[in-house]
Formats: C-alpha cells, sequence, structure tokens
C-alpha cells in the first residue's frame, strides 16, 4: 500500500514538472505574441511589410527578411562545419581512441561549452575577422564567414560530447555480431553503431544548432549587425545580421512600434527553433524504422 501511495505520488510530481514546462512554454509564447500584435496588425492592414528586406527605424520600415535570411544562412553554415566535424571526434574518442585519451579530452571538450560566449565573440572580432579582412579583401573586419566558423566552433563541443555518449550506448553484442560474420571495423561502425544511435547524434545536432541559432554577443562583434542581404545571396565575406543580434542591438532604443516589431523578430526566432525540432523528430523517426528494416 506504502509502495503504490508513493509511486502515485511520484508519478504525479514528474507529471506535475512536465506539464509546468510545458505551460511556460505556452505562455512565454502567448506573451510574445501579445507583445507582437501590433507590428502583426499593421504589417497585414497597414503601411509596414515585416517580410520586406528594407529596414529603416526612421521611416517606419521594418522589413525583417534581412535577419531572418542571416539567422538561417548563418546556421546551416555553421552547421557544415559543426557536424561532420563532431561527428568525426566523437567517433574518434567512442570507437578509437585508448581509453585513456579519452579520458582526457572528454572533460577538456566539455569544458569548451562552459567558455562564455563573450569570449568567443572577442576572439572572432579580434583575431579571425582581422584574418579574413587582411587575406581576402572585405569591406570590414565582420563577415558572415567568421560568424559561422566562431558558431561552429561554439556548436562543436556539444555534439562530440553528446554523440560520443549516444555512440557509447550502443550495446557491445550488436559489435560483437557484426565483427564476427565478418565486418570489419569501419563497416561496424558506419552500418552498425552510427545508425543504432541516430536518435542521440541527431539530438546532439539540434542542440549545438539550437546554441547557434539563438547565439548573441558573439554574432554582435562579428557578423557586423548591418540589415541587408548579401549580393549574392551567398556571399559569405559580406556583413549581415540575425534574429538575436537585431532585438540585443535595438531593444534598449525601440519604442512604440519598432518595440512591438521586435518582439515579431522573437517569434520569428521561436518559429525557426520549432520548425528544426519538428524536422529532427521526423528524421530521426524515418532513419529508425529504415535501421529497423521498416521501410
Amino acid at each position: 500500500m506504502k509502495r503504490k501511495i508513493k509511486e502515485k505520488a511520484i508519478k504525479g510530481v514528474f507529471f506535475g514538472i512536465a506539464f509546468f514546462s510545458v505551460l511556460v512554454i505556452f505562455l512565454i509564447f502567448i506573451f510574445l505574441f501579445y507583445k507582437s500584435a501590433p507590428a502583426i496588425y499593421e504589417s497585414m492592414f497597414g503601411d509596414i511589410n515585416l517580410l520586406s528586406s528594407k529596414w529603416n527605424v526612421n521611416k517606419e520600415q521594418f522589413g525583417l527578411w534581412a535577419a531572418v535570411y542571416g539567422s538561417i544562412f548563418i546556421a546551416l553554415g555553421s552547421l557544415l562545419i559543426s557536424f561532420p566535424l563532431g561527428l568525426g571526434a566523437s567517433v574518434y574518442m567512442s570507437e578509437l581512441a585508448p581509453e585513456k585519451l579519452r579520458a582526457m579530452l572528454k572533460p577538456v571538450i566539455e569544458l569548451l561549452a562552459g567558455i562564455p560566449s563573450i569570449v568567443y565573440g572577442f576572439i572572432g572580432a579580434v583575431i579571425l575577422g582581422k584574418f579574413i579582412y587582411i587575406n581576402y579583401g572585405t569591406l570590414a573586419p565582420n563577415s558572415i564567414l567568421a560568424g559561422m566558423l566562431i558558431l561552429g566552433i561554439m556548436a562543436l563541443p556539444i555534439i562530440v560530447s553528446m554523440s560520443d555518449d549516444a555512440l557509447k550506448s550502443v550495446p557491445k553484442d550488436m559489435k560483437d555480431a557484426s565483427l564476427a560474420l565478418g565486418a570489419t571495423k569501419w563497416q561496424t561502425t558506419k552500418k552498425v553503431t552510427i545508425p543504432s544511435a541516430v536518435s542521440g547524434i541527431t539530438s546532439a545536432t539540434i542542440m549545438g544548432m539550437g546554441r547557434a541559432i539563438g547565439e548573441t554577443m558573439a554574432i554582435l562583434m562579428v557578423v557586423g549587425s548591418v540589415m541587408r542581404i548579401p549580393t549574392p545571396g551567398f556571399d559569405i565575406f559580406e556583413t549581415g545580421n540575425t534574429l538575436t543580434a537585431l532585438i540585443a542591438s535595438q531593444m534598449g532604443e525601440a519604442a512604440g512600434l519598432h518595440v512591438s516589431v521586435l518582439f515579431t523578430a522573437a517569434i520569428m526566432l521561436f518559429t525557426i527553433v520549432t520548425a528544426m525540432s519538428i524536422i529532427s523528430d521526423y528524421l530521426q523517426m524515418r532513419t529508425k524504422r529504415k535501421f529497423e528494416g521498416k521501410e
């Protein structure tokens, strides 16, 4: 009887925690929508166009497309840098590195995740940005490329650490069975270990991307905070802006409709992150079904 009461109490506590977490997210969205309602109304029925690329506060031109484009473009660029490096490093640590070396590398990599973003931004602005400016002839020390590299480096420790844990959690019996059938170490890693750990690897990638797309200080220091789309659109040597940098740089001096527009930018950021999570879950489900032979 006491055990059943304890189990029900524990279930109730965990249900309450889960419900509270969902409620907080819901309330945040309601608050953002409430604050952004004037800007959305003016965009639908008034004279402003939130989806344009024109930004001029004095003329009440509040086009957010340049910041949306910059957020997605820089996040994807950082993913192209961090994902292959992170996956390769995690495979080496979990499958190839000696146990003593792994025991040394693991805490060092996790320590990198705790470095404040302002430090990364300072390094990017003082060293990386100037290097690109001097060697590639950019118009300013700030560039989208510098932002991609810095965010890729910032996301790397999260991807490496979580992917390593996911790969290590694959049962040894599955690997031994593959090796017993004549597969090489690489074939076992490629066909058995990585697909079995795809759920953890996907979660690690999304966590790393979440840090990249939500980063503020480092982006403010290296990208330039210029509200324009590069010409051509894939020019990584141009300056740019992101939604987070826009909000951080202008919220202090905003007033009236300008404030509502910045809250609309926050909703767009919230939507991008939610879409990333949905896509991640879908790809994760497809990969698991394919690995289990259901597709």
